[in-house]
């Protein structure tokens, strides 16, 4: 029992000087050796490595890529407003010295010294874009001004910037009611412009509609006046041709014709002829040849 407690003791006094001794780094991290708070030694692989117990101080991070991911920045475009843009970026350790210098050590310093170089570039871009063309014609153009800019500032803090994307674009609250009016404004003269058109291409629609109906009664009219008299030339001809074959049938008919209309009137009128008057002629009895 004395020699397992001794061996387990004395494997705790070999793991304790180890752990003094030595420290490992596995594949998604990357470390810096201190000596009295000065690097001595960066961007270790993965694996166990020696350092001096006391002197010597390890400081590790998380080599992986990380988000940066703020409150939405405020920032002021060519049209004179104030844009609320929401946005985030990716990052990761690139020279792992350099960060440590740079940044205290800290991945808070790094986040804050990280969104002031965020905050420069999103002023630039803005400054020199309308926010139709953030939005829209050059969102995508704007994105990678501003992953090139960042990534050449951040250099400095040892910092690789992977990519920087923008979410939302909305219009500052404390300006919203002035653009609303302003858009309104717009909107009204627009729709006033509209309506003066129509009511223009209206009146030119009647007038053009007045004009071809005029043109096609007057056109009918023609045709009308024209059948009626080809109507009336035939049937002087049919009246002619039956007169020539038979003119004293076509007396008579024409006759009782005239007959017809005397009689048939109610209008009371008295008509006073001679019975022996011609127009009496075929009541009398005679032979008709």
């Amino acid at each position: 029992m004395n020699k397992f407690a001794t061996l387990f003791i004395g494997l705790l006094v070999l793991a304790l000087i180890a752990s003094l001794f030595l420290f490992t780094i596995d594949e998604k991290q990357t470390a810096v050796k201190l000596r009295f708070g000065e690097v001595v030694q960066a961007g270790y692989e993965p694996g166990l490595h020696f350092k001096t117990p006391i002197v010597n101080n390890i400081v590790k991070f998380d080599k992986r890529i990380q988000t940066l991911d703020n409150a939405p920045e405020r920032v002021f475009n060519t049209d004179n407003e104030y844009l609320m843009v929401d946005y985030y970026v990716k990052w990761r350790i690139m020279d792992v010295k350099t960060f440590f210098t740079a940044n205290s050590g800290l991945i808070a310093v790094a986040n804050a010294n990280l969104t002031g170089v965020v905050k420069n570039a999103l002023q630039e871009e803005f400054s020199v874009r309308t926010l139709d063309q953030a939005i829209s014609s050059q969102r995508i153009e704007l994105m990678e001004s501003l992953r090139s800019q960042t990534k050449s500032r951040s250099e400095q803090y040892g910092i690789d910037i992977v990519d920087v994307r923008i979410k939302q674009i909305n219009l500052d609250q404390s300006v919203n009611e002035s653009v609303y009016n302003r858009m309104r404004s717009e909107r009204l003269v627009e729709a006033a412009e509209h309506r003066s058109t129509g009511r223009k291409e209206s009146i030119n629609i009647r007038a053009n509609t007045d004009k071809r109906i005029r043109i096609m009664l007057a056109d009918a009219d023609k045709q009308a006046a024209i059948i009626r008299g080809e109507g009336d030339a035939d049937a002087t001809k049919i009246f002619a041709e039956s007169h020539n074959k038979n003119p004293e049938f076509y007396a008579f008919v024409r006759s009782l014709e005239a007959y017809k209309n005397s009689f048939k009137s109610d209008s009371g009128n008295v008509l006073v002829l001679d019975p022996d008057s011609e127009f009496f002629r075929y009541f009398k009895n005679q032979k008709i040849e």
